[in-house]
């Protein structure tokens, strides 16, 4: 009935002084649960609310079954990078100030994407501390608990923030709903790239790791057809969009910043500018920082102090070469994903020229 009603139906009471009471205790409840709600709405929610897709928008070129599909990209006997919580940051501290915590803020992708050099490029910074490794907790531990989780975090002062990255979060779906149930407020950051020139890099990786791999054009295509074979992995993950819809139910776009992959490695002070923009931290990472290394390719990292002069660059893993691959065979995985581009442009509001 609610209020109202029970307030229109006072007359039913059989005085006056009674019906002031009713209608004074009625409000007064009112008002005690607007200021609860108002207060503590977003605490009360133990279980994350499905949102309506924001900025999804129709595309006649793009096949609806293969960005709907729920089945995740399959990541099984993949090497993982073992988990290091010991950041470094706090050691001279006393214990009793440091703590281990929760990341306020995650590197959910994609894989090549540029998320360890992000993380190493964070970590510069005085204010942050980075679990090492990837936790996969979300996609692959979640049975263990978020005791076991926190435990993986390095430990931190109150003033610090936490963060940790899992390139595969972004490709599983269950993901953003275990996110948004540790915390709303959790501050995401996804690294994209060419998604033609990320297959390649990931086709490179692919090689270095395993033996009797196939050709490129083999894993690529259907039976050596103009047919792109959207079943490969390599080839799913770069379908930013398909993964990008479950990610915009639960987290509004001023909680997740896409930064541009390839622009980290050309300009790497401007991209960490707008990462140190959007989580709050002072601007210390600036061209100071890196120096670029002409016999690798890309950029090092260094401290600013003057007794610190020594870079820092990237394991012998990153900066591989790719291998060569048709320009026909280019130009025809970027007729594919050309649809798909357009869709993740609109839904993250930017456009990364990829077509």
């Amino acid at each position: 009935m609610g209020y109202c009603g029970i307030i229109n139906n006072l007359r039913v009471l059989p005085s006056s002084r009674a019906r002031w009471k009713l209608f004074l205790i009625c409000t007064m409840l009112c008002f005690c649960g607007y200021f609860i709600y108002y207060k503590f709405g977003d605490r009360l929610t133990a279980f994350p609310v499905r949102r309506a897709s924001q900025g999804v928008t129709s595309d006649n070129h793009i096949s609806r079954g293969l960005l709907h599909e729920k089945n995740d990209v399959d990541y099984a006997g993949e090497e993982l990078e073992e988990v290091d919580s010991d950041d470094g940051h706090g050691e001279d501290l006393p214990d009793e100030q440091l703590r281990r915590r929760f990341p306020q803020a995650i590197i959910i992708g994609v894989k090549k994407g540029g998320t360890g050099a992000l993380r190493d490029f964070l970590r510069l910074h005085p204010d942050v501390v980075a679990a090492g490794g990837e936790p996969h907790f979300f996609d692959r531990n979640y049975e263990k608990g978020l005791d076991w989780y926190r435990n993986l975090m390095p430990k931190s002062t109150e003033n610090q923030m936490t963060i940790e990255k899992s390139p595969s979060y972004f490709i599983n779906s269950r993901v953003p709903a275990r996110i948004h149930a540790m915390s709303n407020l959790t501050k995401l950051i996804l690294l994209v790239r060419d998604p033609v020139t990320r297959v390649i890099s990931d086709y490179a990786h692919v090689l270095e790791k395993r033996v009797n791999v196939s050709s490129f054009e083999t894993m690529a295509f259907k039976n050596m057809s103009a047919v792109v074979n959207s079943e490969w992995t390599g080839i799913r993950i770069s379908l930013y969009a398909k993964h990008m819809v479950n990610w915009i139910q639960y987290f509004p776009l001023k909680r997740l910043l896409v930064v541009n992959g390839d622009r980290l490695i050309r300009e790497p002070a401007a991209e960490l500018s707008r990462v140190q923009d959007f989580l709050g931290l002072r601007k210390l990472i600036t061209k100071k920082n890196f120096v670029f290394d002409t016999e690798k390719g890309f950029y090092c990292t260094t401290k600013a102090e003057e007794d610190y002069k020594i870079p820092h660059c990237l394991g012998k893993g990153k900066g591989r070469a790719h291998p060569v691959v048709r320009p026909e065979l280019i130009q025809q995985l970027k007729k594919f994903y050309k649809p798909f581009n357009r869709m993740f442009y609109k839904m993250v509001g930017q456009d990364f020229g990829w077509d």
